[in-house]
């Protein structure tokens, strides 16, 4: 009984993952190849979903990680609420330049293993591509169905001239390597990173939530 305690409680929510593939040198769960995923309506962050009466949303977590940490480690206690909307996007586990490799792969690791688990249990799941630099390229595009809706975020992460230039070519080589049906972008959509991109994919832009409660204070 000791032994099966420390198997499945590991930090790493073992059940998450429970009958999923797993690929890469890294052991990303592969998620399941679902076509139950539809444009989203609208989104919002976890923190108001809890609150919020319009459930005709996808539920997502682009917010700082303490934010939605529980989910992470007590996935199943949030079942029920995830269950009323129309769906979930994957976490935005961060991946930061400068940050560890088996940092950055155990945060992609955690994005799939929360939405396998969420796809198990009859929720239409979106997944979040996150990537830091293309060291990360090897893996952070790991355990994505090809050809599906995915989701990224632009929110913070084009705020200088170097950080716009590594988004481009993360947005590259997602297009490239998982050749998405939609792409459903969270914050701004400069024509600098987006432009040309067109010809190869849908966009589909949702302002983030500072954006919707400053406008004044944020610019294009």
């Amino acid at each position: 009984m000791r032994r099966r305690k420390t198997i499945f409680d590991d930090g790493f929510q073992a059940y998450l993952t429970e009958g999923a593939s797993i690929i890469g040198d890294a052991g990303i769960p592969v998620l399941m190849d679902l076509d139950n995923a539809q444009i989203p309506k609208d989104i919002i962050p976890f923190t108001k979903a809890k609150r919020c009466e319009n459930k005709r949303q996808y539920v997502h977590f682009y917010e700082h990680d303490k934010e939605f940490s529980s989910v992470l480690t007590g996935t199943t206690h949030y079942l029920d609420m995830l269950k009323q909307y129309d769906g979930v996007i994957t976490p935005d586990c961060s991946m930061a330049i400068g940050q560890s490799k088996c940092l950055q792969q155990a945060n992609t690791y955690m994005n799939r293993a929360v939405g396998y688990y969420l796809q198990k249990n009859g929720i239409p799941v979106i997944p979040n591509i996150r990537w830091s630099d293309e060291s990360s390229f090897d893996y952070c595009f790991l355990g994505v169905p090809l050809g599906n809706i995915v989701a990224i975020s632009t929110h913070g992460c084009i705020t200088s001239k170097d950080e716009r230039k590594m988004f481009k070519s993360g947005l590259t080589a997602m297009i490239d390597t998982l050749a998405p049906k939609a792409v459903i972008v969270h914050g701004y959509m400069p024509n600098d990173i987006f432009g040309g991109f067109e010809n190869y994919t849908k966009f589909y832009r949702y302002a983030s939530w500072f954006e919707r409660t400053h406008p004044k204070k944020v610019g294009a």
